[in-house]
């Protein structure tokens, strides 16, 4: 259709019923009634007219909207896509597959278990708290997201040089063991947790240790770890940290102060080492003055003793065996006269005497109730070396 809007409207005009060329009006315009009938028959025209125009109008707006429609699909049929704009289309279509993959590593992130992501959109933070574990979704340029590690992480707390109590200088170290209660606090609380704690932790150990004496330092490791530990979770809440636990694992004496210490402690064994041999002494020689008394009571004892003597010398391999002899028997043998005494024992007999006497000796500063027991031996050793000369 190639004319145009107001074309359209002089042709829609050229058939509406009010040109020239409409019978009706051409009649009413022709026709000269009378007066009776001219009231009633213009009563009737105006109905008519005002029908007829009534349809005019329904008609009119009837045609403008089919003329519309017409623009409009003439308007399309003209703006269909050409061979450039296939083109143009199919390429963009390209590029939306291509970088679809990469659209996703900007957009879709990951976190594991074990950590928590706070997101930031625009330098606020998103409601709904910290995401993960698993997938979530973030806008590239828009928003900003920071990783958040929950689990337990130790540290060590370097040795610090402490003033004791009673004026003792010593170096001490400890270890502490901590992780993130709250991901959000952590973040906007405070620039970097871990480190805040381990710094705190440090002037902790150096306040508390201040306070307690070399003594109790050394003793009650216990006491002042959960001491300790109750100070800096006390502390670090605000930060969103929770203090696990704390443990003091090395205490540095001076060099002179170990050997000072190293030579009380010595001396202190020595003395507890006296004192039980000394103990022990007693407790033989009050044995010992007890099987002097029961031996001395029978001779039988005696024998016995010999015998069990035997015995032992015998495990050893010895070749020299000596047997007691009374020497009552060779008293009739012997010459009786008045110049000369009774003989004396042999020369060798005095060593073996004082052998025995030193024995003897020893017997006797542990208890002087063995005198009876220490007779009783010599007179054996007596028997025995003069059965050995004869």
């Amino acid at each position: 259709m190639s004319y145009s809007y107001h074309q359209g409207r002089s042709t829609t005009h050229s058939n509406s019923p009010y040109s020239q060329n409409d019978p009706i009006s051409i009649q009413s315009s022709n026709k000269k009634p009378s007066n009776t009938e001219s009231s009633s028959k213009r009563g009737d025209n105006l109905k008519k007219q005002q029908s007829l125009r009534w349809q005019s109008s329904s008609m009119k707006n009837w045609e403008h909207k089919k003329f519309d429609r017409q623009l409009h699909v003439d308007h399309m049929g003209s703006t269909e896509f050409g061979i450039c704009g296939w083109i143009l289309a199919g390429f963009s279509i390209i590029i939306i597959i291509i970088t679809m993959p990469l659209s996703l590593f900007f957009c879709i992130k990951v976190v594991q278990e074990y950590e928590r992501a706070v997101i930031f959109r625009l330098g606020r933070l998103v409601p709904g708290g910290p995401k993960g574990p698993g997938l979530f979704i973030v806008i590239p340029c828009i928003d900003s997201y920071k990783k958040v590690d929950l689990r337990v992480v130790s540290f060590d707390v370097p040795p610090q040089e402490i003033l004791t109590k009673d004026s003792v200088t010593v170096a001490v170290d400890a270890v502490v063991y901590s992780r993130i209660s709250n991901s959000t606090i952590s973040v906007t609380n405070v620039e970097d947790a871990t480190r805040s704690t381990k710094l705190l932790a440090q002037t902790t150990l150096r306040n508390i240790l201040g306070t307690k004496t070399l003594a109790e330092i050394l003793s009650d490791r216990d006491t002042i770890s959960l001491q300790m530990q109750n100070m800096l979770d006390e502390a670090t809440d605000p930060w969103g940290v929770k203090v696990e636990r704390v443990e003091v694992k090395d205490v540095r004496l001076p060099v002179q102060l170990q050997r000072a210490m190293a030579a009380e402690a010595e001396a202190t064994r020595e003395a507890r080492a006296k004192v039980i041999a000394a103990e022990g002494e007693e407790k033989a020689s009050r044995a010992l003055s007890q099987a002097a008394s029961v031996i001395s009571q029978s001779s039988a004892a005696l024998q016995l003793r010999y015998l069990q003597t035997l015995n032992s010398i015998s495990a050893e391999k010895n070749s020299t065996i000596i047997f007691p002899f009374p020497i009552e028997l060779f008293k009739s043998f012997i010459p009786k006269s008045k110049d000369k005494k009774e003989p004396q024992i042999p020369s060798a007999l005095p060593q073996k005497t004082e052998t025995s006497s030193r024995t003897t000796n020893l017997n006797h500063q542990s208890s002087s109730e063995t005198t009876t027991f220490r007779d009783c031996r010599k007179s054996s050793l007596i028997r025995e070396e003069s059965i050995v000369r004869l």
